[in-house]
């Protein structure tokens, strides 16, 4: 058997070679989402859980230790070797203590995985590179290592204020856990559920009136669905609690149609899109990308003209809230299939097409999809991220969600990052008279009554003196179905000595805040942005419908021929740029 398991690997492994080289209701309505009642539960889970009383000893002994670490078990050597150098770092350990009390903080290695090759410096390209991910709980605080274990050395060290790595996957049994175990959940469902029954487990929620309220604590949601509903149990990894029960109404059960070969279909994404960087040149566009581990699709080095244009551009996060006062949702991440916790991730290629208007070709688009296995059954999510170049040097990052999600009135807030190229630019908006500067980092909000030109610009980059970018947001203009991104701007100045999100990010902000606290924030720091390197951050906000022929950000099962197909009603938002040169 051996010759022939070794036939097999050597085979597969030049056929992955081959295929890289080749390749709207009120706020009252919306909130009255069920008839059944929503509970709020302040009491303890049973301490007695097997699984939870491993947990609270594991705590114990760790805060005991000289360095107070809960370690990532059941890693291979080179993981091993990766933590073991992190957590003797004195910069990366920093704040694992209380500097008044002494008194050691609960800490966790939630995640070490090889880094992608953008997140590594030049000097350490030849080297195996670990990243290892610690979260703080008092402080609420994600530290990040970059470990060359050719050296034996911390490359680099960030630490991140008010955010949450994703969390192992013994958490998320944790919480599966605890969920079906309450008497509550099973007394909202009419009977005790069975841990393959739980979704989305492993995404990080909100609620309000407790302290998952815009994300203090660690909190995810294992969710069941019954019927045309899903019931989310809101669990608290910090206190150890199930802190409330929630109803959405998720429209009628679907059927899914089963991705095929999916082992073979990851194969493929890791080797040629998550750990190699594939290049593409394209109608006077060169540019870089990557499937990243949590920030979706990544271009850089993007060039128009062989003029550099952009160095990078991704989205960090998607926030899904799905009420306007109680504040409950998603913060999802979406990347690689492997090496990442997100429960949305690459289950296909990237894609090149060209962009055709009235019958002739005017550029080409750069697409990734990334997809619970089971959508479109409810409380199952398909990201669409989408870059568009045009031969006349316009260009649009852009986002949608293909539905269904866990309910009906959800409102998708995807974190989009836009690193455009030079240390000499201006950011201004339009007054409705002329351009005005901004001078400092700040954020704004695109209205129905924002002033705009009469080409329908609402902001400016200037790159230099005499040439830039009008930023041109969706009002439902660009034939996409898209309609008005309601997103807000922020404006921040680049730091290179310190990672604010250059390399993957952690979840930056809660799934649920309803203004304008949605992560890029934490970069504001009133510092002026005049003739600098300035980082664009866009959010729109997209409320999704299943109004029969208002379908907004939706999805359903169709019967055709006797064989069931999706239906996809997609909310695309995003900026045009639009180059100009006086």
């Amino acid at each position: 058997m051996k010759p022939i398991r070794f036939a097999l690997a050597y085979l597969f492994f030049f056929s992955m070679l081959f295929a890289c080289q080749e390749e709207h209701k009120s706020t009252k309505d919306a909130d009255k989402i069920a008839a059944k009642e929503s509970v709020l539960i302040t009491d303890s889970i049973d301490s007695e859980l097997p699984l939870l009383k491993s947990r609270m000893t594991l705590i114990q002994a760790a805060l005991q230790k000289s360095i107070p670490i809960i370690l990532l078990e059941n890693i291979d050597s080179a993981q091993s070797a990766a933590q073991s150098i992190a957590i003797h770092n004195a910069t990366f350990c920093e704040n694992i203590f209380d500097k008044n009390s002494k008194k050691a903080f609960r800490n966790e290695i939630f995640n070490i995985y090889p880094a992608r090759p953008q997140e590594i410096p030049v000097a350490n390209k030849n080297s195996k590179v670990y990243k290892v991910e610690m979260y703080n709980y008092a402080l609420n605080e994600s530290t990040t290592a970059l470990v060359d274990l050719g050296t034996q050395k911390v490359i680099s060290v960030s630490t991140l204020p008010q955010s949450q790595p994703d969390i192992p996957s013994y958490l998320k049994d944790l919480a599966i856990q605890m969920a079906i175990n309450h008497k509550e959940v099973s007394k909202a469902l009419g009977y005790k559920p069975t841990e393959l029954e739980a979704l989305m487990a492993n995404t990080k929620t909100a609620l309000n009136h407790t302290k998952c309220e815009r994300s203090m604590h660690l909190c995810v949601a294992p969710t069941f669905t019954q019927g045309d509903k899903a019931l989310w149990v809101i669990v608290d990894l910090t206190d150890h609690k199930i802190v409330g029960i929630r109803w959405t109404n998720t429209g009628p059960e679907q059927v899914v149609k089963r991705i095929s070969e999916k082992k073979l279909k990851f194969d493929k994404i890791m080797e040629c899109y998550c750990k190699a960087i594939t290049a593409l040149e394209k109608d006077n566009w060169k540019l870089n990308y990557v499937i990243t581990t949590s920030d979706g699709l990544r271009i850089s080095e993007v060039t128009y003209k062989n003029k550099l244009i952009i160095n990078s551009a991704k989205v960090v996060d998607w926030h899904v809230s799905y009420s306007n006062t109680e504040g409950f949702g998603y913060s999802d991440a979406v990347g690689c299939p492997e090496f990442s916790q997100a429960a949305v991730v690459a289950v296909s290629e990237p894609r090149i097409s060209d962009i055709i208007d009235q019958g002739k070709k005017v550029g080409f688009a750069l697409e990734q999809n990334f997809s619970s296995e089971q959508w479109p059954l409810p409380c199952n999510y398909n990201y669409l991220q989408r870059f568009e170049f045009y031969e006349d040097g316009r260009f649009r990052s852009a986002a949608a969600s293909l539905g269904r999600g866990c309910g009906n009135n959800g409102t998708y807030r995807p974190v989009m990052r836009i690193h455009f190229a030079g240390n000499n630019q201006q950011f201004s908006q339009w007054d409705g008279q002329q351009w005005q500067p901004w001078n400092s980092e700040k954020w704004t909000m695109q209205e129905l009554t924002s002033s705009i030109t009469k080409e329908g610009f609402l902001y400016k980059l200037n790159i230099g003196t005499n040439t830039g970018y009008f930023m041109e947001p969706s009002r439902g203009q660009f034939g996409d179905g898209g309609r008005n991104d309601n997103a807000y701007t922020y404006v921040t100045k680049l730091h290179s000595q310190t990672d604010e999100g250059e390399n993957d990010l952690v979840t930056i902000g809660p799934c649920c805040n309803d203004n304008f606290e949605q992560g890029p924030e934490k970069f504001i720091n009133n510092e002026s942005i005049k003739n600098t390197d300035l980082v664009i951050w866009y959010v729109p906000q997209m409320k999704n419908d299943d109004t029969k022929g208002r379908e907004f950000c939706w999805a359903e099962s169709y019967l055709e021929n006797g064989v069931y197909k999706t239906r996809v009603f997609p909310c695309m938002a995003g900026a045009m740029f639009v180059p100009f040169q006086k």
